[in-house]
């Protein structure tokens, strides 16, 4: 199989050759394509003029690379860890510059997404498909001071597609290993004053075994079916004044194990998840389009339960759940374009959030039943942030921000981040300098206690960040290749742990740092590439023990070329160091170090004719035995084919 495989890559890439020598003759003066952010500044910017550390997945990397979930392209950023535990379906996790992963604010169309209900207010990403999405941005360091609390180490803002043009409609289906089908339709277009795009997509697998197939009695694979419905809809009102609204429900079921390692296998436990998104917007433009007003509101839902009755192999044993939460936020922005050189902008916001839980388990032991009633939590915010630019050369932005918290009270942080490009040698110099807080989630201010002893704590304090990154981009050949680096460093403070006496309380620390190298080419034209390595140091300053999980190595490389005029191949090799994870067996506990691992893609489009679009993708085509996390299993080699239909 392997030896087939490699030949049908290498013939794929003797044939693109020809193709690309002629568009390369033919696009000599063409430049890398610079890209626009919206979440550096909560305005459209030129990634090339601002000094945050951002990176864009567009829509056409997600369609070259065929991926099915939010998650699978995120693995392969460098400067973040994915941690998925097993298949499709598992709990997940994102470190960004080795930051925690509930310090990672969540964003669907500018909604914030992560739970109420989860420990530490995380949102988990093995839920979300790539279906209508337009980009991913992932804005590195503290963020606080545009988007408040849980935004301590970045922010991941996922950004769905408008409809544009013609009506169209979209089909797609593709199938493979693990009994695998994902699939879609999809309608957009617009008008003079409307646009539309309304969708929905499944995803659905056998999946393998989620404490790992390696390990002793785990044979059970584990499944993963989810539906998800969409729509992004807007109007004209008039000449000034536009809406938009864009909605998301989630309904995903996913088989999960006990445990990680030998015998972990559990036939019958299940997770069902149900989330749902909405936001709705009203822009209006005043003084000849000089003062923009941005008035919106957001409404979450999240309906967690797990459900895991007695069986054959845990015989008087069993147990359930239920995570209820929402949060509904509204925000009033205002940008004023005092000049072409100088935006003011500033914003209100006020949010609410709410949680209940239940739990019931059944042991030899006896029963047991734990009651979280229905809390809630508010905050209001206000911030102001100035962005100038002074001859082309030099631009910059700084704000402030002021949050109460109905708990925790007052907190204020700020952020500026200067750059200056210098025009004769392609040379931009940037650095950023800001600070974070997060607010205590609802289970850490009121988790109930148990016979064990107290666990949430009224009296927390938010946890908070400060953080800076300096660096260079060098812009050679008309643009056409990037190189850069960049140093961060970042400190946390008053972080929230559990200790089984006291129950969560601010006792950590923790420093990380590290540095970033990229390198982007487009030599011609459908032709790139793309290598990134990030080195990263994450600690614990009370014990001076690494913080778990945190690969100190991460190095990817990409590349996309042409097929025989009418399809693309996309190659991607990543490689992900060793790190630290704790190990356990029975009631104890021990730190392993997990071995480095290296995965090898590939990703091929053929286009039949006008709309018809053929698709092939290899993953782990060098079947790599590795684990991400101690105890549960990975994929081997996977293929997968599929079509996509354009009407």
């Amino acid at each position: 199989m392997y030896r087939e495989t490699a030949a049908f890559l290498f013939l794929c890439i003797g044939l693109s050759f020809p193709v690309a020598a002629q568009e390369a003759e033919e696009s000599r003066e063409q430049k890398l394509q610079h890209e626009i952010t919206v979440t550096a500044e909560r305005l459209p910017v030129d990634v090339k003029h601002i000094a945050s550390s951002v990176t864009i997945i567009t829509r056409t990397q997600l369609e070259r690379s065929q991926k099915a979930t939010v998650l699978e392209a995120l693995n392969e950023i460098t400067p973040l860890n994915v941690v998925l535990n097993g298949p499709t379906g598992g709990a997940s996790s994102i470190f960004i510059r080795g930051a925690n992963s509930e310090h990672t604010l969540v964003m669907i169309d500018g909604i914030k997404a992560n739970d109420p209900m989860t420990p530490g207010r995380s949102f988990d990403l093995t839920h979300l498909m790539v279906q209508n999405i337009e980009q991913i941005e992932i804005l590195r360091g503290p963020q606080s001071t545009l988007f408040g609390s849980d935004a301590l180490g970045g922010v991941i803002n996922i950004i769905t597609r408008r409809g544009e043009g013609k009506p169209r409609f979209h089909f797609a289906g593709r199938g493979g290993s693990y009994e695998t089908f994902n699939g879609g339709i999809q309608v957009d277009g617009s008008t003079e004053k409307i646009h539309y795009n309304a969708g929905a997509g499944y995803l659905s697998s056998s999946g393998f075994s989620a404490s790992g197939s390696r390990y002793k009695g785990n044979t059970e694979p584990d499944g993963y079916t989810n539906l998800t419905l969409f729509g992004r809809f807007g109007a004209r009102i008039s000449r000034k004044i536009d809406v938009d609204m864009s909605i998301r429900h989630i309904d995903g079921r996913a088989e999960i194990d006990t445990q990680g390692g030998d015998y972990g296998d559990d036939p019958n436990s299940t997770q069902d998840y149900k989330g749902s998104f909405v936001h709705t917007q009203l822009r209006s433009l005043l003084w000849k389009n000089r003062w923009e007003q941005i008035l919106h509101f957001d409404y979450t839902d999240s309906d967690r339960s797990y459900d895991n009755p007695e069986d054959i192999d845990h015989l008087g044993s069993s147990d359930n759940s239920i995570y209820k939460s929402g949060r509904w936020e509204m925000g009033w922005r205002h940008n004023l374009f005092l000049h072409e050189s100088n935006v003011l902008s500033a914003g209100f916001e006020h949010h609410r959030e709410y949680g209940e839980s239940e739990y019931h388990s059944l042991s030899p032991w006896g029963q047991s039943d734990s009651q979280f009633p229905r809390r809630t939590a508010s905050n209001t915010g206000v911030y102001l942030m100035d962005r100038i630019t002074v001859n082309k050369n030099f631009f910059g932005s700084a704000g402030l921000r002021y949050d109460h918290h109905s708990r925790t009270g007052a907190a204020m942080t700020f952020r500026a981040a200067p750059c200056y490009f210098i025009q004769t040698t392609g040379t931009k110099v940037k650095a950023t300098y800001g600070t974070g807080i997060k607010a205590p989630s609802l289970y850490q201010l009121y988790a109930p206690e148990t016979s064990w002893g107290p666990v949430g704590n009224k009296q927390l304090k938010p946890e908070e960040s400060s953080g800076w990154d300096a660096g260079i981009d060098q812009f050679f050949w008309n643009d056409r290749i990037i190189v850069g680096m960049t140093y961060f460093s970042n400190r946390f403070q008053n972080l929230i742990d559990f200790d089984f006496t006291r129950g969560y309380i601010n006792i950590s620390e923790a420093s990380t740092s590290g540095y970033e190298f990229i390198l982007s080419a487009q030599p011609a034209h459908h032709i790139s590439l793309h290598a990134a390595y990030t080195l990263t140091d994450a600690k614990n300053t009370e014990t001076n023990e690494l913080l778990l999980r945190r690969p100190r190595d991460k190095f990817n490389i990409q590349t996309s070329f042409p097929l025989l005029g009418r399809g693309t191949i996309s190659l991607s090799l990543l490689h992900v160091g060793a790190r630290d994870d704790m190990e356990y067996v029975g009631y104890t506990s021990q730190r392993i170090r997990l071995d480095p691992y290296t995965l090898l893609n590939a990703a091929v489009g053929l286009d039949l004719s006008s709309g018809i679009r053929l698709s092939l993708k290899f993953e782990n085509i060098l079947n790599t035995e590795y684990e991400v996390v101690k105890g549960y299993g990975t994929p081997g080699f996977s293929i997968y084919a599929g079509f996509r239909l354009l009407l």
